[in-house]
């Protein structure tokens, strides 16, 4: 079997770089089905939900690298749960490419449930999120 060849690349070639569409299906939260198409910012806000609401390492159909780790922080120092959803949540979302920072947090404790609000910005532009988890 030959090695397969061409697509070399030399010093100084010219390489253009193409953003690949975020379109995707919409999902229809309410009415828990499928309806429609969204691109760009909706894209991302629909991907921002979808990983927050994933938790890691529990499904096997998405890859070690998707999701947000929200087990392991129940009965903890509120201190130590600030800094540590905060740095689950970059990181859950900075795994998609088309974010390019999250920050801006803000907690808010109720009892055992914790809410964490921030900014995402993406190539597409910024929005606010927000997610409240129970203990």
């Amino acid at each position: 079997m030959a090695v397969p060849q061409g697509a070399t690349l030399h010093a100084g070639d010219e390489l253009e770089i193409v953003r690949q569409p975020s379109l995707t299906y919409r999902i229809d939260w309410k009415n828990k089905r499928i309806a429609g198409m969204i691109d760009d910012l909706d894209a991302i806000r629909q991907a921002v939900v979808k990983i927050l609401q994933t938790e890691r390492f529990l499904y096997l159909i998405y890859t070690t690298d998707y999701g947000t780790e929200w087990n392991g922080l129940l009965g903890k120092d509120r201190l130590y749960v600030q800094s540590e959803l905060k740095r689950r949540v970059r990181e859950a979302l900075l795994q998609d490419e088309r974010i390019t920072d999250v920050d801006d947090f803000r907690f808010r404790f109720d009892g055992d449930a914790a809410t964490v609000a921030f900014t995402v910005v993406s190539i597409y532009g910024s929005f606010e999120q927000e997610v409240r988890r129970n203990g």
